[in-house]
């Protein structure tokens, strides 16, 4: 099964599925591509119902409006139905012949085989510079060292999918979820990379801050989420320490310096912003956890399907 999240690519859509047809027939016989129009605001959906009525094997999934790369991912985790899961961008920028190399990788026995960008070609500035520190920060939090986190192309085990739930932009985390379980195995191969030819890009130097609060997120969620009172406890008893230096500097202040306690703020400000900053954090981790707990125990999804084209309505 590939999957392809689309959003405003019209020009690229058939080129890809040329494309992705001649490789995967190179491959196997049973093939199917599942493209995800996440929202597309040009004719996305128009070569997409077109390239549907030309070929059964290309199944569509239309979102009613833009949910983001996440959800068009878990949408189509949710209705492939191969052994072997692909994931594409749908801009042209991966090769689709650098699939049968992450096929060949899984055959070995690895779970999840992530591809690498090696030789990237973005602009350094807006993508590829802030795409390099998120791996680094990625690899050295989460122990999970790969060069390449944010690249789409990446082959799975179906299995290992199961029972993932994503939310926000968390799709890129997916080899610390696999990692988290017992005897899996995650690689990454170098791939082709390729400038986009048509298009503009949806992502940015923004990015990484996104990357900093999700992967905030998954540490929390894998390590404290049943075991909150360690972090909470451990920030209780950290605020208490540093009220007694900021204590003890006042002091300082007041018989070493010659300042009274209203002429040294200093310490009260570090406090203040500090506990502020973390109190924020914890906060939305908080929220987080709640926010998954509503949808899961009401069994709601992260987006809303407007229309499938050669999907069986009752499949799920």
């Amino acid at each position: 099964s590939i999957i392809s999240p689309v959003y405003n690519e019209e020009k690229n859509l058939e080129i890809l599925f040329e494309k992705l047809h001649v490789e995967l027939d190179k491959i196997t016989t049973s093939w199917e591509i599942i493209f995800v129009n996440d929202g597309s605001l040009d004719n996305s959906s128009k070569v997409l119902h077109k390239l549907s009525h030309k070929n059964s094997a290309v199944k569509i999934i239309e979102f009613t409006r833009n949910y983001g790369q996440t959800a068009a991912l878990m949408a189509g985790f949710e209705y492939a139905s191969g052994e072997i899961i692909i994931t594409i961008d749908s801009d042209l920028q991966n090769d689709p012949k650098d699939i049968k190399l992450l096929v060949k990788k899984l055959n070995e026995g690895y779970d999840v085989v992530s591809g690498w960008r090696k030789n990237r070609k973005d602009n350094v500035l807006i993508r590829t510079f802030p795409s390099k520190l998120a791996n680094i920060l990625i690899s050295k939090v989460a122990g999970v060292k790969l060069h390449d986190y944010g690249c789409t192309l990446k082959g799975y085990r179906s299995d290992v999918l199961k029972n993932i739930k994503l939310y926000g932009e968390m799709h890129r985390f997916i080899p610390l979820y696999v990692n988290n379980y017992p005897a899996s195995k995650v690689t990454e191969i170098p791939i082709s990379h390729y400038r986009r030819l048509h298009g503009k890009s949806k992502y940015g130097i923004s990015r990484i801050f996104k990357v900093i609060l999700d992967l905030t997120v998954v540490e929390f969620l894998s390590k404290y989420s049943q075991k909150p009172i360690y972090i909470f406890g451990a920030f209780g008893i950290s605020s208490f320490f540093l009220s007694i230096i900021a204590f003890l500097l006042t002091l300082y202040f007041k018989f070493f310096g010659g300042k009274s306690f209203i002429q040294t703020p200093l310490p009260l400000l570090v406090v203040l912003f500090f506990l502020v900053g973390f109190q924020s954090i914890l906060m939305g981790l908080i929220s987080e956890m709640l926010t998954r707990t509503y949808y899961e125990s009401q069994g709601k999804k992260i987006y809303v399907i407007k229309n499938l084209l050669n999907i069986k309505k009752d499949k799920k």
